[in-house]
């Protein structure tokens, strides 16, 4: 036949592909003919069923590419045994978390990944995940994702990089290195560090430097000085009896938070009368959910927190001195870490000076907790000998760089403004980025990279505690990214190593064979690399007295933070993370200064009133936010926000970039800021207005003197609650589901808001959407105050839908989209509704959500990319349908199907909805009412189980535990006669 225009090009495209290996293998694997008859014909003039059969197989090798198995990460038309349609199929890898590892389970449909939970078995997160984490698979969907190679901002393929890298190999390797530099974010992987050893070898004189925009050294400063190398501090928070925290966030910050969560509600699980429950003080300069949970909470400007810290370090050795003017909150407090001994522990932050950090190791040593509930091991950090971003910077100005390789960091935006990063970015002749985004430093740099996904990626990750596990792709890389292995292999001269060789080989040399390989993957982690403790004398004493920081008169101090999800920006582009509610001011899509009411008070300040806050010669303008609990005197500025170059959803929040504001000698505080106001209003948008509960007993608590004399406090002083109903009686002959949420263990980190919209599809709707309080969230963590403004109590109550055994939801549908099923769940048929939302206005708990707009939808050309991340057995809600919590009903029937096939009841347990698996405390219990062994059941019977609204008489199935504080008496009476127990508004 005579080809067409269309088929021309059509063979063209064929041609270009057929060069491709991968291709070529496929086509082999499908149609044996062509292999048989050589490639030779492969060109026009064909016969058109050859034609067809050919771009059928270029149509499934690029529609398929990107969902295949985790095993030999392969494409496939032809079904694999082990592939069932509408069955999932879990995969353990590891999830990077600054640098560390995480171990996870991935759940993929047709080798499609939607879902993430921890790995049980892995130490860092011990089954649990973060909000982070929940949210990584629509970062790996994100279609705003880097696709291509960049030359100088223009498209460019990846043979064109890979000439340009060998022509700079031979350029450094007559010179030994000289000139070539490497900027790396942190990280812990053994064959990246193998990686390194090999260029050291090859290049000489090759710079190394490290840029970690929301780590800390002070620890590492403070056990140099004491050991003479540096060491890593590990926590055992479960053998805790009291905790001291100086301004360390280990519940909702760092590489082990989640293992520390766990350790810390495990000390804090359900009271009974008679046992004994930990103790926790917090030392902060700004309100975390760790001061949060504390039963005792100090606010201190960060100039205070030095000599707080010397202070109580000295009390605990029992200096007389010390003791004599000390406030009694120290001395209360360091009386308790003397009596606890062993299980006491002195938790020491980023923010502290290496000195504080030093005095509070011996101080740790003097008390027996280290080897107890401290350990120190050898650092599973690699580049711990590089040089830091000043000296990068130094060194580009000198001259002393001609090319850098910048990988996993973006440091024109998160460098400290005093820095000026842009500008020494400019001394340099070449710089290649490799990263997931076209972010700030990809528009500066000659080359980009694209980056793979984690969850496209071989690779492996130490934990925090040192634990090894391998990082495995459960989806073939969707935007042909490659791993930072596979781009420092191209300077090795190994560009023809795939990333799997590279780790394969890294594990070949520690002796690992292809069986314990094989083992590792399905188990998540090298077993017995947890690294034990590190052997070291007894620490030497601190001699160091840094002087004290002074605030200028009419001046405040600046505290900085990262924004608990987006970090230092890095998750700018997500939007579930984007409107997913801070822990305590409940903002979303933007960020604003934190305030003191008494600070705002004083200068005439509202929520939303915008300042420019100016220090030395640079400033910023940002909205102030009233947060109870804050320090007198000082802000909290968060990073994260005010990107120049993150994404269509990035930009679609606002918020002020406080890197500018940052100096590079103090990241974490800075003095002598001054503010103005100016004439100017911002709309900042809250999932809560109201902080205190209005005088009703919401979420209930006591303290542990007082549970004791009344183990029935929930319920002494509440409502009645009714007995007759007119509302119909159920009865179910199996089961009838039912779940209790534990206030006492809650700390309101939100990961279970984020694994209920992954698990059930939840749209986000956008910043304008959410300002009308559209938010679709199904599960909410309500956040109350009680106490003085400046010094409050917090509260945290997960909310999802009560399941009402009486709903008024119910009666008032008229179409009956709202059903009651056979176990007991408050259904609703999405096919019937019609959006009358009468049933929204007759809850009284205002867990139902309405799809007002096509929230699905927002870019035709993209809803391809986003609807991958859809989990197939969770339907996608079109508008004008109400939706709300339904126990995970999809995880029910599937529990139900295995039970039917085995022919036996559910088991208990068998059933964990999303909120329940992903939190890192197990303050979620889930089970059948009929089977009266359900864990469930042991934990209605408690004295602290009441239901939230009792007086209404709607019987909800989702019933609470109290929280119980366990206060230093002597503290809490120093609190009663101040006055507090008054709600703030």
């Amino acid at each position: 036949m005579s080809a067409t225009a269309d088929e021309s090009r059509l063979w063209r495209s064929l041609a270009e592909l057929s060069d491709a290996p991968e291709f070529r293998k496929y086509v082999e694997a499908e149609f044996p003919s062509l292999r048989d008859e050589g490639w030779a014909t492969f060109r026009p003039g064909l016969d058109r069923r050859k034609l067809l059969k050919l771009l059928g197989a270029a149509v499934s090798f690029g529609g398929l590419a990107a969902c295949a198995p985790a095993d030999d990460i392969v494409p496939y038309v032809r079904q694999p045994e082990n592939v069932v349609p509408g069955r999932a199929e879990y995969y353990a890898t590891t999830f990077s978390k600054e640098g560390y590892g995480v171990g996870v389970l991935v759940e993929t449909h047709e080798g499609r990944p939607t879902k993430i939970e921890g790995n049980p078995d892995h130490p860092a997160s011990l089954g649990a995940t973060d909000a982070i984490m929940q949210a990584a698979v629509l970062s790996l969907y994100d279609p705003d994702r880097s696709r291509t190679p960049l030359l100088d901002g223009a498209p460019a393929d990846y043979g064109s990089f890979l000439g340009a890298m060998a022509a700079l190999r031979k350029q450094f390797a007559e010179v030994r290195g000289e000139g070539l530099a490497i900027l790396s974010g942190p990280s812990t992987s053994p064959t990246l560090a193998a990686q390194f050893r090999d260029l050291r070898a090859v290049f000489p004189e090759m710079r190394f430097y490290r840029h970690d925009a929301l780590g800390g050294n002070a620890m590492t400063k403070a056990t140099t000085a004491a050991f003479g190398r540096p060491l890593s501090p590990i926590y055992n928070l479960q053998h805790a009896s009291v905790i001291v925290s100086l301004d360390d966030d280990f519940l909702g910050d760092g590489p082990g938070n989640l293992a520390y969560a766990r350790g810390f509600g495990l000390g804090r699980r359900t009271p009974k009368p008679g046992s004994s429950m930990n103790r926790l003080y917090a030392i902060e300069t700004t309100p975390t959910i760790t001061g949060a949970s504390a039963d005792h909470r100090l606010a201190v400007r960060p100039s205070e927190l030095d000599g707080l810290g010397r202070r109580l370090a000295a009390l605990i050795s029992g200096d007389s001195a010390a003791g004599e003017d000390a406030p009694q909150w120290l001395r209360a407090a360091a009386d308790d870490l003397r009596s606890a001994g062993s299980g006491a522990l002195l938790a020491v932050g980023k923010g502290v000076s290496a000195d504080v950090a030093h005095q509070a190791l011996l101080a740790n040593q003097s008390l027996g907790a280290v080897g107890a509930t401290l350990r120190v091991i050898e650092p599973p950090e690699i580049l711990g000998d590089a040089a830091a971003l000043p000296d990068f910077v130094d060194d580009a100005y000198a001259g002393r760089i001609d090319t850098a390789v910048v990988l996993d960091c973006n440091p024109v935006h998160t460098a400290p403004g005093d820095l000026e990063i842009g500008k020494s970015f400019g001394k340099i002749t070449k710089v290649v980025h490799h990263g997931l985004y076209v972010d700030e430093t990809a528009r500066l740099a000659r080359w980009h990279v694209p980056a793979a996904h984690d969850l496209e990626s071989w690779s492996d990750l130490r934990a925090f505690d040192g634990t090894t596990s391998i990082m495995q792709p459960t989806i073939a890389p969707i935007f042909a990214g490659r791993t930072v292995h596979e781009i420092l292999a191209v300077l090795l001269q190994q560009q023809d190593l795939s990333a799997l060789d590279l780790v394969r080989r890294t594990w070949r040399s520690s002796s690992m064979e292809d069986d314990a390989w094989d083992q590792t993957l399905k188990a998540g982690c090298v077993a017995g690399s947890g690294e034990p403790d590190a052997a070291t004398q007894p620490p030497t004493t601190s001699t160091a007295s840094p002087p004290q920081q002074v605030n200028r008169p009419g001046t405040l101090e600046i505290r900085f933070a990262s924004d608990p999800w987006l970090r230092d920006g890095r998750f700018a582009n997500n939007a579930w993370l984007q409107e997913l509610p801070r822990p305590l001011t409940k903002l979303v899509w933007s960020n604003a200064a934190l305030m003191a009411p008494s600070d705002a008070e004083l200068h005439k300040l509202a929520n939303g009133d915008v300042i420019r806050i100016s220090a030395d010669k640079s400033s910023i303008d940002a909205p102030v936010w009233l947060t109870p609990g804050h320090p007198k005197g000082s802000l909290t500025l968060t990073f994260g926000f005010g990107r120049r170059s993150a994404g269509p959803v990035a930009d679609l929040a606002s918020g002020y970039d406080a890197f500018v504001l940052r100096k590079a000698g103090s990241p974490w505080a800075l003095s002598g800021a001054t503010v103005e106001r100016l004439d100017l209003g911002k709309q900042l948008t809250t999932t809560q207005e109201h902080q205190a509960m209005e005088g009703r007993p919401i979420a209930r608590h006591a303290t542990w003197s007082q549970y004791r004399d009344n183990p029935d406090f929930v319920n002494a002083g509440a409502p009645p609650e009714p007995k007759e109903s007119l509302y119909p009686e159920y009865h179910y002959d199996q089961e009838a589901w039912a779940m209790a949420i534990d206030e006492n263990a809650c700390i309101g980190c939100m990961a279970c808001v984020a694994a209920c919209q992954s698990e059930n599809n939840i749209p986000t709707v956008g910043p304008e959407e959410c300002a009308r309080g559209h938010e679709m969230h199904w599960l909410r963590v309500d956040r109350y105050y009680e106490g003085l403004p400046d010094d409050p109590q917090t509260l945290f109550q997960p909310v999802p839908c009560m399941q009402c055994e009486k709903a008024p939801c119910e009666v008032v549908c008229p179409v009956n989209a709202t059903v009651h099923t056979h176990d007991g769940i408050n259904a609703q048929v999405y096919n019937r509704c019609i959006g009358t939302r009468y049933c929204s206005q007759n809850c009284p708990y205002k867990v139902r959500r309405f799809n007002f707009l096509e929230y699905q939808e927002f870019d035709k050309e993209k809803v391809g990319f986003l609807q991958a991340v859809n989990n197939p057995n969770v339907s996608v809600r079109s508008r004008g349908v109400m939706e709300k919590c339904t126990y995970c009903v999809q995880r029910i029937a599937a529990a139900r199907i295995h039970a039917q096939i085995d022919n036996r009841p559910i088991a208990d347990g068998e059933v964990v909805t999303a909120c329940q698996q992903v939190c890192p405390t197990q303050a979620i219990w889930f089970g059948d009412l009929n089977d009266r062994h359900a864990a469930v059941n042991q934990v209605k019977a408690s004295p602290l189980n009441y239901a939230l609204l009792a007086e209404l008489n709607t019987r909800p199935r989702t019933t609470y535990l109290g929280k119980v504080r366990n206060p230093n008496p002597a503290l809490a009476r120093e609190r009663e006669e101040k006055g507090d127990g008054h709600g703030t508004g």
